[in-house]
């Protein structure tokens, strides 16, 4: 026998499982989505620390490795099919519960037991066991019960470190605890987030990639956790690596939208040599590269900064703002922000035709239910943010806020899973009756995103960014009304399973399971269907025009002004005339798109604005099928009706879809 074959049958097979875990709703599920939005970042450095691992040969030369990457928010955990593998000779698996939020901790927790019992190598790591045990004076009651079920906890970073844990796990000489905290690693020259292509396929867009091109942020807002982890040094990546890494995800996998992870980029030292880099890509490449990043409420006054971003394809940008009561910026330590400058920092990005996206935070000591809607007022009408995500003010562990209010012993929820932003969990100056707060949140997301703020965003943003937040506008309306999640951690489609229930609450039986899980659908259903209707009217209010079609428009308007009623066909031709002696490249309308207007689709001033006239048509056969005048039914306006209404859709899709596609 080929001694190498033989070699190779004698390697030990080790599966690293590289795991994101997903959290519980309310009644107890494990919150999971047939598509997701927001890829995990962690999982994609891990990724390629492990890569690089193997490719470097720093593990034992009879280990064949073996990596899986798993996110629970849209893809089940197979617990027992993990469990059944490691148990066949010669195989042995390792666990690694990554970048675990607050809120994703419980979940996590009962993970890494379900492991545990079953003799599997267990590693947890994350924000919320570095902060956690970064500001607290002892061990956390929740994380002591892990390690002493044999669960090894690694707090910090661990780009200098993942060989070693990987060897140790390996070779079953895991310590209990890893403190890699005041070891923070240099980036320059560490490995760039590898884009997995099997895992982006579950997400809504399978073009889009993540990368921390640094870490840390030098301000000291109190409700931050990131301070207190990645600390308050600016560390970066090597211009060059990430060059090299968005070339290589264009030419490979046809990734060219990023969200750069950064805490605050505009505080990143390389800043200016990261957007040379991508300008060279996208005028001297012609690689199409575009990307979101989050930056400070003061980076409208660094010289340059919002021209290059432009150029090297600056999408969005998302701004903590938090709120714009000063004496709520003072309590935080935000005090680098400037409400009076709030104006000209959305302006500013405003003129670079990059959409503004601001964070703001319900719950500060001088919030009350009428302050909340006065500033909200502020934020919608005089700053004129164009989305806008709301949180919770949220103690999270490896906070100041936490640190203070735990040593005070005030009340704080003991359940982490509501550590989400979205639900109360602490004393709120401003609101003393319970679900005040939350109320508040609702009715924040509710009229931010009201049909005609939504339409005057649209109305007044460049072309270049209609559809980016046109998608945004459908996916946080979807998310935070329609779901009542917190579009952050929300995606498209909910699954949900019988026996994948929190423990200490019971499994519902087989019918009741079901029959809860028709009725949510049918309502889910239902809500999508009107939230879809609603897009598509907001679309064919708002939508982009040639401008061939721009001066049909006023040429039909002044007609109509002129005569006062709905125009004939022959008033359409000669508009369509007048236009085109102004505009030689417009073509006259065809005789079946003449008829849209003759049946009532496009009337008066609102011709190709709404579909006002298609709904009031369908609201006229529902009340005659309920009033059971079934012969009062014209078959001849049904018949339009249907086909005008089908017309409509059908071009909204396509134009959605095209969009998308982008």
């Amino acid at each position: 026998m080929d001694e190498s074959k033989a070699a190779g049958r004698r390697k030990r097979r080790v599966d690293l499982y590289l795991i994101r875990p997903s959290n519980y709703d309310d009644d107890g599920y494990v919150v999971t989505y047939v598509r997701g939005v927001l890829p995990s970042n962690t999982l994609n450095c891990l990724a390629a620390l492990t890569r690089e691992v193997v490719e470097r040969k720093q593990l034992p030369a009879d280990v064949a490795l073996r990596v899986h990457l798993l996110d629970e928010t849209v893809q089940r955990i197979p617990l027992s099919r993990i469990a059944r593998r490691t148990l066949r000779g010669g195989r042995s698996a390792i666990v690694c519960l990554a970048g675990v939020q607050t809120n994703q901790f419980p979940r996590a927790a009962d993970l890494a037991r379900n492991f545990r019992r079953s003799g599997i190598t267990v590693l947890i790591g994350g924000f919320h066991v570095s902060g956690a045990l970064a500001m607290a004076d002892q061990v956390p009651h929740d994380i002591q019960s892990l390690l002493d079920a044999g669960v090894t906890i690694v707090k910090g970073e661990v780009e200098d470190y993942w060989a070693d844990l990987l060897n140790d796990a390996i070779e079953g000489r895991l310590q209990p605890l890893y403190d890699f905290l005041n070891r923070s690693p240099e980036l320059r020259d560490r490995p760039i987030p590898l884009v997995d292509r099997r895992l982006m396929k579950r997400f809504v867009a399978s073009n889009h990639g993540t990368i921390d091109c640094g870490r840390g942020c030098p301000y000291r807002c109190s409700f931050c956790t990131v301070i207190n982890v990645q600390g308050r040094t600016m560390r970066v990546r090597s211009v060059g690596a990430i060059a090299a890494a968005l070339r290589e995800n264009w030419y490979r996998f046809k990734v060219n939208f990023y969200f750069f992870t950064d805490d605050n980029f505009a505080r990143n030292p390389e800043w200016d040599g990261i957007f040379e880099a991508l300008i060279a890509l996208r005028e001297k490449e012609g690689i199409d590269l575009h990307f979101m990043m989050q930056v400070d409420a003061l980076s409208h006054k660094i010289p340059g900064f919002i021209e290059k971003a432009r150029r090297a394809g600056c999408t969005q940008v998302f701004i903590g703002m938090e709120s714009v009561n000063p004496a709520n910026l003072k309590d935080a330590a935000k005090t680098q922000n400037k409400t009076i400058d709030y104006v000209n920092l959305i302006r500013a990005w405003r003129e670079a035709e990059v959409a503004t996206h601001v964070g703001y935070i319900l719950g500060f000591s001088h919030d009350t239910s009428e302050s909340v809607h006065r500033d909200l007022q502020t934020l919608i009408h005089e700053i004129q943010v164009e989305q806008a995500s709301f949180f919770i003010l949220t103690p999270l562990p490896g906070s100041q806020d936490h640190r203070t209010l735990l040593r005070r012993g005030d009340w704080l929820d003991p359940d982490l899973n509501k550590y989400d932003s979205m639900h109360e969990v602490m004393a709120y100056p401003g609101f003393a009756e319970p679900g005040q707060l939350l109320r508040i949140y609702q009715e924040a997301y509710e009229t931010f995103y009201s049909f005609e703020n939504m339409r005057q965003i649209l109305q007044r943003t460049a072309p270049r960014n209609y559809w980016n937040i046109f998608k945004n506008f459908l996916w946080y309306k979807h998310s935070a009304l329609l779901e009542r999640r917190h579009p952050m951690m929300a995606g498209f489609i909910r699954r949900k399973s019988r026996r994948t229930v929190r423990p200490g609450m019971a499994t519902p039986g087989w019918w009741a399971f079901w029959a809860m899980r028709v009725a949510e659908l049918r309502d889910y259903g239902k809500g999508l269907v009107r939230l879809l209707w609603e897009m598509q009217e907001l679309w064919l209010q708002t939508r982009p025009r040639s401008p061939a079609e721009q001066a049909l428009l006023e040429e039909m308007q002044r007609i109509y002004v002129s005569v006062q009623r709905r125009l004939t066909v022959a008033e359409l031709q000669m508009a369509c005339k007048q236009a085109r002696s102004h505009l030689p490249a417009l073509k006259v309308p065809s005789r079946v798109s003449l008829y849209w207007q003759k049946w009532g689709l496009f009337c008066s001033k609102r011709w190709l604005f709404t579909r006002a006239d298609i709904d009031r048509n369908w609201r006229l056969i529902r009340e005659r099928v309920r009033g059971h005048r079934f012969l009062a039914i014209s078959p001849r306006r049904l018949a339009v009706t249907a086909w005008l209404d089908f017309q409509v859709t059908t071009l909204f899709f396509v134009a959605f879809v095209a969009a998308c596609r982008k």
